[in-house]
């Protein structure tokens, strides 16, 4: 029992180092988080530019798509007014051979 008795302040001694040790006081805490947090704060602002990048990016793109969209269907228009025009000419052409054929003269 001696040897305990020994061992009792120093027991008390290792307990009290070990829990005085483990505490952190708030200002060493946010001393220590300052600066993450300033490169938090940095990041969430890039992240807010590049989104909003993002989305006018978005924006111009499907705005070139939808006039896109129209200039295909414009020519589509018109290529149909040159399949229309390109028949009437073979069709006259056609006309002015057969006329030639009969030795008649074409109509102008």
């Amino acid at each position: 029992m001696r040897t305990g008795i020994k061992f009792a302040p120093l027991a008390a001694l290792m307990i009290g180092s070990v829990a005085l040790s483990g505490c952190a006081t708030k200002k060493y805490v946010r001393e220590q988080i300052a600066p993450v947090s300033q490169r938090v704060d940095a990041l969430e602002t890039r992240l807010q530019e590049t989104d909003g990048t993002a989305k006018q990016a978005l924006s111009q793109a499907q705005a070139a798509a939808g006039q896109a969209q129209q200039n295909g269907q414009r020519l589509d228009q018109i290529n149909g007014r040159v399949d229309m025009l390109d028949q009437q000419q073979q069709a006259l052409s056609q006309q002015v051979q057969q006329q030639r054929a009969r030795g008649k003269r074409p109509r102008n």
